[in-house]
């Protein structure tokens, strides 16, 4: 596999990319320059990411329709697990920004030629893994307290949930489990993708970068993290619309978050 340099590098090494230390102050600049990216040519920029409200409303209609009520709440908010993937192509625009290039949002389409491709599949299949991992965790902890029920209807599923004590718990435990998916995936993936993007690195240096990133930066990263969450909080609100928004902004605010977080390389 190191020969296709998916797990390493082109040469077969495994790089340690130099990680900095930043501030609070670095994350608020680093989402004020993805709000300014955001800002340059905001219709290509709703228009791409329209793309990901729809996906998730086509996902909880699917999920409803196929008896799979208890899965609604799992998959809307594990769309977090997978906003680092989600958002490469807006990496990849404020990249060109950066070099004083013209953005579009065809831009999005050209990660594909990228040198480190199939380590950014990689990264990506990972990703899904972790998402199903989620899914099948809330499924099975809804099955635990309500057991398996043919025909649930939409009524009963927000009664289980909502109006009884086992549902409250059920609320509990899911969140404590869900924000340890979420904090798996912003320490393993924090700079990932963004590094990938610009050194063919490998997937596994890239995953140690982030990781080295966070255990630098704590405080900032899990920040970040408060943000990622809150904004997709407010994007939701509207029926995933306030997505088309708020998620190019954080892709580009990531961007920046990875510009302060590792160094560009000298010569």
């Amino acid at each position: 596999m190191a020969g296709f340099h998916i797990l390493t590098n082109e040469a077969g090494a495994l790089e340690q990319p130099e990680v900095a230390r930043i501030s609070l102050r670095d994350v608020y600049e680093a989402l004020t320059l993805g709000v300014e990216d955001f800002l340059r040519k905001p219709s290509h920029y709703v228009f791409l990411c329209m793309i990901y409200p729809v996906a998730g409303a086509l996902m909880i209609s699917w999920s409803a329709g196929q008896n799979l009520l208890p899965l609604i709440f799992p998959l809307i908010s594990g769309f977090a697990l997978l906003g680092p993937l989600i958002a490469i192509g807006l990496y990849d625009m404020s990249r060109q920004i950066e070099a004083g290039k013209e953005p579009h949002w065809r831009q999005a389409l050209e990660v594909r030629h990228t040198p480190a491709f199939l380590s950014i599949i990689a990264m990506a299949s990972y990703l899904f893994a972790v998402f199903l991992a989620w899914l099948l965790v809330a499924r099975g902890l809804y099955e635990a307290r309500f057991g398996l029920e043919e025909g649930l209807t939409l009524q009963t599923f927000v009664n289980n949930v909502f109006y009884t004590e086992t549902g409250w718990q059920m609320m509990i435990v899911g969140d404590l489990i869900g924000a340890c998916f979420a904090l798996l995936v912003l320490a393993t993936s924090v700079v990932a993708f963004p590094l990938l993007l610009e050194r063919d690195v490998g997937a596994v240096a890239a995953i140690a970068t982030s990781v080295r990133a966070t255990l630098k930066n704590p405080v900032p990263v899990i920040a970040w993290g408060a943000i990622v969450s809150a904004l997709l909080v407010v994007g939701m609100i509207p029926f995933l619309a306030g997505l088309a928004i708020t998620m190019p902004i954080l892709g580009h605010a990531t961007w920046h978050l990875y510009r302060k977080l590792v160094p560009r390389v000298q010569g």
